[in-house]
Order: structure tokens, then C-alpha cells, then sequence
């Protein structure tokens, strides 16, 4: 029997005797969360040391929660770090950079640094961890422009399976490990990154009902294939409930929701977005110069915590036969539904940097998303394996990270998420900080 009275922190300890695990332990995903033996609500990087160290010392292994979204499947003992307490950001305008602890969500950055007219590479979603999401690499409204969220670290602060807590910069080999593999090598307590100068944009959403999505998904197909760099925009089909919380024109619909996110002159946006309009009519349209702050619209993704599977590949190509292809599987008039996303890649996102975020030559990455309970699930998931093996003739055969999450968190899945050369560098270096492999209820990367 483990002595949690051995763990002393300034945060609470909580087992699952006590009145609030639950609700420590819990975060968005819902669906078979996860069931540690203790719950460490760090509230600093001493916290996050002692539960290191008693992990350590007691051969147990150690999971880390800031928003709860990319919950692997497998996560049933050990010690979970919570770290929403760790909510301290710091904006640096001279030097266009931002430092924040590991439980800030986006929503934070993005507000603080809106009040000197910059902008951090955040997500589609204001209430997603930033360092978690930078950590798996990060695809935002500012991508083709600027690339990977993991591609603008300064710094990393990081407590290791030794119980020392490190800042680590582009000097040492571990920070070309950290930007793109996740927690595989400690606890990130806190981060450096680049902000831009984007004050605003030209962005928003463009709704089209159901007997128009293959229309939108061709047009979007072939918009995509001549762009600029400045342009990033995605396309999801979405089957909306009936339900009063919805906008009206949503409600009980299955729709094509493309997002726009133009980081150029607001004119010329405009232009690039004309032939999408010229679809046809709009359930809404919402596409308009807005501050940075407001991208959260653009996707307008669910912030209550909910259960769902979810998986996604990488593609080579997105063209009118994979198009038919995925319509007869997950389109209005298949027998069942799911959320699929389809992101424009390529631009800044095509190029190298110095980090371990793999499959840079894919020209999209498409997900599916689908909301289950235990009576559902099998199906949601024979559906969404059907998906993928009728897709594979146009995959890369790699995977996104951070869109992984649940079943799809396995090792072959988190293996094609890199390159394969950088897997094994990967595998060496899991070897030589982490040989016990303390830090394996994530993505995990085994030591070599």
C-alpha cells in the first residue's frame, strides 16, 4: 500500500478515497478517463518534484493533465500531475515573446498578448493547455504562415526523471526532443515562446447545409491547391443536434463548416475567399476583419467536456475520388455519423526546423471525431477503422500527434506521428533520461 503521506506539496494530494479524485482527475475527455492511485494538484515546479521524486522512488509511473483533451487509452494507476493551478503568464513585447506555466489554456496568451498587438501560434480551440499543444507540435489559425507552434520555443522548463528541474534551450539536444514528443521526458513546468505581430485578421466561418458539402468539399479541395502562404483554413462536417443551445440555421443539420484564417490584407482576403462563397447561399457566414482575440469563433469548438474517440492520417492529396470516398462513408446520407475535419498543410508548416515534428510533406491531415458512450463505442470505432483503410490510398502513412487520443494513442499510431530516423534518435534519447520509462501514460515513446 502506497504512503501518500510521504508526498509533501503545497498543492493537494487527493486518493481515490477522497471526496474530490473525481473531479481532480477529470478533465475534456470523459470517455474512460483516467484512474491514477493519487492526484498531485501541483501548483508550482516544487510540487511537480515531489511528485516526481515519490514516483520515482516507488517505481510507479506518471501521467500529466492540464485540460484533459489528448487522454491516452491505457492510463489506470501511477501518479497524475494536474497542473490547472499553474496559471502564471508574462508577456515580453520588446522581445515578442511569452512565458507561461503549464496549466494556462490559450484563451489567457491570447488575451495578453493582444494588449501589445501580438499574437501567440495558437489552436482552434482558447481552452486547450498551450504547453501540451505545443509540446505535440500545435496547427493553428496562423500555421501555413508561420508553421508549428513547436517551431517558435525559446525555452522549455522541465522537471526530469532525476528530480531536477532544467531550462532547456535550442543549445542542448533535449530541446529538439521536447518540441514534438510530448511529456516523453519529464513535466514541463513552464515555456518560452514567439509571439507574432498580428494584431487582427481576416477570418471566420462559412456554413453550408447538407446538399451542398460535396459541392464545398471540391471547390475547397481545388481553392487549396493555389494559395498564398498567408491563407490557412480547414473544412468539417458536422452533424448538429436539434437542440435550443445551438444558432437556429444549425440546429438539426449536417453542414459543411469551412474555417478561414487570413493573415494578410483584409482586401485581398476577400478576393481569396469570393469562390468559396460562390457556392451558394450561407447558413451563416461570419467571415470579416476580427482581432486576434476573437479567433476562437472561427471553429467555434465545443468547451464542455465530453466522451468521444477520435483518430486522423496524414495525406498526400485530397482529391475528387478521396472526396466521394469519404462522403459514402461519413457523409449526410451515410447510416452512421461522425465529425470529420479535413486541414490545409503545406507553406510554413513544409518546412524544416529544429525539432522532431514529423511528416512535413503531407498537404493535409484529416480527423474524425466521434462522441460515444459504452453502448456505442465498438461501432464508433469499426466505423472509424473502416474510415482509415479506405483512406490509406491517399495517406502518407503518418499521423498527427496531438489529434491522437484514446485508442488511437498506440504505439504504431504515435510511432507514425515522426520521421523515422527521428523516432529512434527519439527511442536513444527516452533511453538515456527516462531508461525506466516513468513518463509513459502519454504518447509514449519506449526507451530503446
Amino acid at each position: 500500500m502506497n504512503d501518500f503521506s510521504a508526498l509533501t506539496t503545497n498543492g493537494p494530494v487527493l486518493s481515490p478515497s477522497d471526496e474530490h479524485f473525481d473531479t481532480e482527475r477529470s478533465g475534456f475527455q470523459t470517455f474512460r478517463g483516467r484512474r491514477p492511485n493519487v492526484v498531485v494538484g501541483a501548483t508550482g515546479a516544487d510540487d511537480v518534484r515531489a511528485a516526481v521524486a515519490y514516483a520515482v522512488e516507488r517505481g510507479l509511473a506518471v501521467a500529466v493533465q492540464s485540460q484533459g483533451h489528448g487522454v491516452p487509452a491505457e492510463v489506470d494507476g501511477g501518479v497524475l500531475i494536474t497542473t490547472n493551478r499553474m496559471s502564471e503568464v508574462r508577456i515580453d513585447a520588446e522581445r515578442r515573446t511569452a512565458w507561461f506555466e503549464a496549466g494556462v489554456q490559450w484563451g489567457s496568451v491570447v488575451e495578453a498578448a493582444a494588449e501589445f498587438g501580438l499574437a501567440p501560434l495558437s489552436g482552434s480551440a482558447p481552452h486547450v493547455g498551450a504547453v501540451s499543444y505545443t509540446l505535440g507540435g500545435g496547427i493553428g489559425h496562423l500555421a501555413r504562415r508561420y508553421g508549428y507552434a513547436a517551431d517558435h520555443v525559446r525555452a522549455i522548463e522541465i522537471v526530469t526523471a532525476d528530480g531536477q528541474l532544467r531550462r532547456v534551450t535550442a543549445e542542448s539536444e533535449l530541446f529538439w526532443a521536447l518540441c514534438g514528443a510530448g511529456g516523453n521526458f519529464g513535466v514541463v513546468t513552464g515555456m518560452e515562446v514567439d509571439l507574432v505581430p498580428v494584431a487582427e485578421l481576416y477570418g471566420g466561418a462559412l456554413y453550408f447545409d447538407a446538399h451542398q458539402i460535396e459541392d464545398v468539399l471540391t471547390t475547397w479541395q481545388r481553392w487549396t491547391r493555389d494559395l498564398p502562404e498567408e491563407m490557412t483554413s480547414s473544412v468539417a462536417l458536422v452533424p448538429f443536434p436539434d437542440i435550443p443551445a445551438l444558432p437556429e440555421p444549425l440546429r438539426g443539420r449536417h453542414v459543411a463548416h469551412v474555417r478561414i484564417a487570413y493573415a494578410g490584407d483584409a482586401e485581398e482576403g476577400e478576393r481569396l475567399v469570393e469562390p468559396l462563397r460562390a457556392i451558394g447561399p450561407r447558413l451563416i457566414d461570419s467571415v470579416r476583419v476580427m482581432p486576434y482575440r476573437e479567433v476562437g469563433s472561427i471553429c467555434n469548438d465545443p468547451t464542455q467536456p465530453m466522451p468521444y474517440v477520435t483518430t486522423n492520417a496524414m495525406l498526400r492529396d485530397f482529391d475528387d475520388a478521396a472526396i466521394k470516398t469519404l462522403l459514402d462513408l461519413v457523409g449526410p446520407n451515410a447510416p452512421q455519423r461522425c465529425v470529420v475535419e479535413v486541414r490545409h498543410l503545406g507553406g510554413a508548416l513544409s518546412r524544416q526546423a529544429e525539432n522532431c515534428v514529423g511528416n512535413r510533406d503531407a498537404a493535409y491531415v484529416f480527423g474524425l471525431n466521434s462522441k460515444v458512450d459504452e453502448d456505442t463505442v465498438d461501432a464508433a470505432n469499426a466505423l472509424q477503422n473502416l474510415v482509415m483503410d479506405e483512406m490509406q490510398r491517399w495517406s502518407t502513412g503518418g499521423r498527427c500527434l496531438n489529434f491522437l487520443a484514446g485508442g488511437s494513442a498506440n504505439p504504431d499510431d504515435v510511432r507514425a506521428s515522426y520521421d523515422a530516423p527521428d523516432y529512434e534518435r527519439l527511442r536513444a534519447m527516452k533511453a538515456a533520461y527516462d531508461p525506466r520509462n516513468t513518463f509513459r501514460l502519454n504518447h509514449n515513446i519506449p526507451p530503446a
